[in-house]
């Protein structure tokens, strides 16, 4: 099983290719952040013709995120628990029967957080790491393979970086964050593509300033986290880097990991 996150920076700008890289790679399950849609303007018809389910929680433009499936989840979740006040769309669930039982798999969009002194953007950025934390942990109960697949926002170490020195006061790389992003692997979720690969340089998001895809500045903050269940049966993981060069590109581009679910 192929499931993979993209931060697709607006489905409207972007959806010859998506449709062309789904056509083209055959996802089983795909995680889309930033889709910039509510959910009835989502286009859902062309994406339901190569054969997918879609599943979204859309915001007017901006944020958003979704689930496309080749298969129908059983169930939905839209929405991170821990704050009723909070109105945007970040975070999705849903779960798929498989052969060897179930497998949850969340799209999630967790806050930039810059600037880094704002009042209240950075506070934010916190306050939904730590509840997605406590989600994790509640999730992680129930001894499924669980993989939580998102723009994090988050450049977990210095190597995941083209230079730390650029990024030092970014909320994105402040200790505090990668602090809270560590509190989230140490309840025992696993990092997918540093599981499978030391290598640096492996980077998913180049902006678009700078010709920073041209000299590869770029980070890595798309994440694919997952329970022991799920890292039990991950076999490897890829960084569709291509896709960057394309024509108008997302500036983030596909993580996949590859599973298999097949046994009990």
């Amino acid at each position: 099983m192929k499931i993979a996150t993209w931060n697709i920076n607006g489905i409207k700008a972007r959806i010859d290719n998506l449709r062309q890289w789904m056509s083209d790679f055959q996802p089983d399950i795909l995680c889309l952040q930033e889709i910039k849609s509510v959910d009835e303007a989502f286009p859902r018809l062309e994406l339901e013709a190569l054969g997918y389910h879609v599943e979204t929680h859309g915001q007017k433009g901006f944020n958003g995120v979704a689930i496309l499936s080749r298969q129908k989840p059983e169930d939905v979740i839209r929405d991170l628990p821990g704050e009723d006040e909070d109105e945007q769309a970040r975070f999705i669930e849903a779960s798929f029967s498989v052969p060897s039982g179930v497998v949850r798999v969340a799209s999630i969009y967790l806050p930039n957080g810059n600037p880094a002194d704002d009042p209240v953007k950075y506070p934010y950025k916190l306050r939904w790491m730590e509840r997605l934390r406590r989600h994790a942990e509640s999730r992680l109960l129930l001894e499924e393979p669980l993989v939580l697949a998102g723009d994090y926002n988050v450049i977990p170490e210095p190597h995941d970086c083209y230079d730390p020195a650029a990024w030092a006061t970014d909320a994105l790389f402040l200790p505090r964050t990668r602090a809270a992003f560590r509190a989230i692997e140490n309840l025992g979720l696993t990092d997918a593509v540093r599981a499978t690969t030391d290598a640096t340089k492996l980077y998913t998001f180049w902006d678009y300033q700078a010709g920073a895809w041209q000299k590869n500045n770029g980070i890595r903050i798309d994440h694919l986290l997952l329970s022991p269940e799920a890292s039990d049966r991950l076999l490897s993981t890829s960084i569709e880097k291509q896709v960057r060069a394309w024509e108008k590109p997302s500036d983030h581009v596909p993580v996949v990991g590859y599973f298999d679910f097949e046994k009990r």
